[in-house]
Parts: structure tokens; sequence; C-alpha cells
């Protein structure tokens, strides 16, 4: 910048010769030419001053470059670990979904051994049942045997029918027999057999009746006669009974037996429970 302004004033002082100016004797420059010096001199301070400020702009500039670079750089550097993280998280989430698959098939899994424990439950409770059942059939034992009972005395006639009340027990096993009504009642489903005895006087008529419930099953009858003894009949009768079923005797009207705790007897027992 100094050499133009140099040039500048060499062309001035040239152009002065020119046109005929000239410096005084005392060596000072006439009055234009001095105001134009100055104004170059202010202008080469002009231009310094923005040399100035443009060196620091552009050590400014340079520095904010750098600046931004070194943001840029930053800037690619959380890029990259943010796309580092969206990986991490894209693999966990792929975990993830793989354990809630895994998850979901074990539930199922253990959905399908609980249906099976509660079924394998379920048939045991049966089995147990069925054994249950088994060892009551195989356990239930039931035989009973009845006289009539009495000091030996006669026992009718009446004028009506009537259920014999064997009142002198000899066996009672499972205490289906009742002494008090003379009713046989069924404990269990099964077959059974019974069996009922009369001795009757010779001039005495006999006629007992075995029910099943309300229906008469089988009969025995013997007629009064003055030649004959004493008669001893009976009857036997296989009855396949319900529980709750009741077998008892009846006697005719105008019968009669002997009460004793030998002659006139009711038997039965078990034989296969059904």
């Amino acid at each position: 910048m100094i050499w133009f302004v140099l040039l500048f004033c060499g062309l001035a002082l040239a152009q002065d010769e020119t046109t005929g100016l000239s410096f005084s004797d005392s060596g000072r420059c006439r009055t234009d030419m001095c105001d134009l010096v100055k104004k170059v001199n202010l202008m080469s301070e002009t231009l310094d001053v923005m040399k100035i400020r443009m060196n620091d702009s552009e050590t400014k500039l340079r520095e904010s470059e750098e600046k931004l670079k070194e943001t840029e750089i930053m800037l690619q550097m959380s890029e990259t670990k943010h796309q580092a993280t969206e990986s991490r998280l894209q693999a966990s989430e792929t975990k993830l979904q793989a354990t809630e698959s895994r998850l979901q098939a074990s539930e199922t899994k253990l959905q399908a051994t609980e249906s099976r424990l509660q079924a394998s439950e379920s048939q045991l409770r049966n089995s147990e049942n069925q054994i249950r059942g088994l060892m009551n059939k195989e356990t239930t034992r039931v035989a009973f045997s009845a006289a009539l009972g009495g000091s030996g005395e006669n026992f009718g006639p009446f004028n009506t029918e009537i259920t014999l009340i064997y009142k002198t027990v000899i066996t009672n096993i499972g205490s289906a027999y009742s002494s008090a009504t003379g009713i046989f009642t069924a404990p269990v489903a099964g077959v059974y057999y019974f069996t009922f005895f009369y001795n009757t006087e010779k001039n005495q008529k006999a006629n007992l009746k075995l029910y099943k419930n309300s229906e008469r099953i089988v009969s025995a009858y013997e007629i009064s006669s003055d030649t004959d003894r004493d008669d001893t009949g009976g009857n036997a009768v296989f009855l396949r009974l319900y529980q709750g079923d009741q077998v008892y005797v009846r006697m005719g009207d105008d019968a009669h037996v002997y009460g004793n705790d030998y002659y006139t007897t009711f038997s039965g027992f078990l034989v296969s429970q059904m």
C-alpha cells in the first residue's frame, strides 16, 4: 500500500512541474499539494487500520472455521454415538422380543402341563374312588339269623295278616336286620340269599310269606290236621336287591307258628355285591 502512495505522490509532483506548480523557497509545499498529501496520509492510515481490522477478521474467521470444524467433528461423534446407541437399542429390543417369545412358549408349556396335571389328578381321583368301591365291596359283610323267640307257647292265630318279628337275634353281621320291626334292609346293592322256617302243632294251620318291599316272593303253607304230629316247613330264595330294599316275613290270618328260640327262624346273607 505504501508503494501505491509514493507512486501517487510522484505522479502528483510530475503533474505540478508540468502545470507550473512549485514549492516556495522555504521548502513548504503549496496549499493544494499539502492538502492532497494529508489526504493521502490519512488514506494510508485508514488503509492500515482496515488492514489490521481485516487481519483480525481473518484471524477470527479462521478461529470460527476451526471451531466450526471442531463442532462438526463433535457432531459427527455424537451422530456416531447416537447410531451406536440406536444399534444397541435395536439389539436390546430384539433380545426383549426373543425373551417375550420364550416366555410365551414357557407359559404355553406351563398351561399344557397344568392341563395334564388336572387330567392326572382327575384320573387319580377316579382310580381312588374305584379302589374305595372295590374295597367297600370286599369289606361289606352282611349275614343274619334270628328266631321268633318266646317261652315256647303258640304264636297266633290272629284275625289279620301280621309281620313276624324275630326277636332273638343269633347273628347280625352288618346290622341290616332290625329285631324291633322284623325287617331286613339291604345296606348295599347285590344278590342276597334268604331262608325262613317254621314249626307248628298238628292241629294248627301255617301260612308264611316272604316279601320284598310290598311284593310277595315265596310262601310256605301247612294245613291243620288232627292225625299229623308237629310239622316243620319253610322256603328259600335268591333276591337281587338295591340299597334300601326291604325283606320280611308275614304270617297269614288264622295261622299259627311255634314260638321259641330254636324252631321258627328267619336268615339271610349277601352273596355278591353289585
